[in-house]
C-alpha cells in the first residue's frame, strides 16, 4: 500500500476543521443555554470586585448561594453567605430563591452607621 502524504495532510486537515467547527457549535449552545444577570455590589463587596456592578451569564440552574460562591472565589470577599442579605430584583429574597434570565441580584453586606 502506498500513502500519499500531501492526502494524509488533506485528511488531517478536515479532520481539525471539523473538529472546530463541532467546537464552535458546541460554544455558542452553550452561550445560548446561559442566562444574563446583572450583579450588584455594595460596601465592601463593591470593593473587592472593583466594581459596583456588572453582567454575568450564568448556567440557568445556578442558584443564588452557587452564584455567590462562584464570585467569592474570583474575589475573596471574606465574607460568607451568612453574612450577607441577598436581594433579587430590588426585593430582598431568600438563599433558596431561583434566578432567572434578567434578574439584577445585589449582594448586601451589613452596614453600620452613625
Amino acid at each position: 500500500m502506498i500513502l500519499d502524504s500531501t492526502s494524509d495532510t488533506t485528511l488531517d486537515t478536515t479532520q481539525e476543521a471539523g473538529q472546530q467547527t463541532a467546537q464552535k457549535a458546541n460554544q455558542q449552545t452553550a452561550q445560548e443555554s446561559m442566562i444574563t444577570i446583572s450583579v450588584l455590589y455594595f460596601a465592601s463587596l463593591a470593593d473587592k470586585a472593583g466594581c459596583d456592578q456588572e453582567s454575568i451569564h450564568i448556567d440557568p440552574t445556578t442558584s443564588l448561594s452557587d452564584l455567590f460562591a462562584q464570585l467569592d472565589d474570583q474575589y475573596h470577599f471574606g465574607r460568607c453567605q451568612s453574612q450577607l442579605r441577598v436581594a433579587i430584583n430590588d426585593n430582598f429574597a431568600q438563599w433558596s430563591d431561583a434566578i432567572h434570565d434578567g434578574d439584577s441580584i445585589a449582594f448586601i453586606p451589613p452596614v453600620a452607621g452613625g
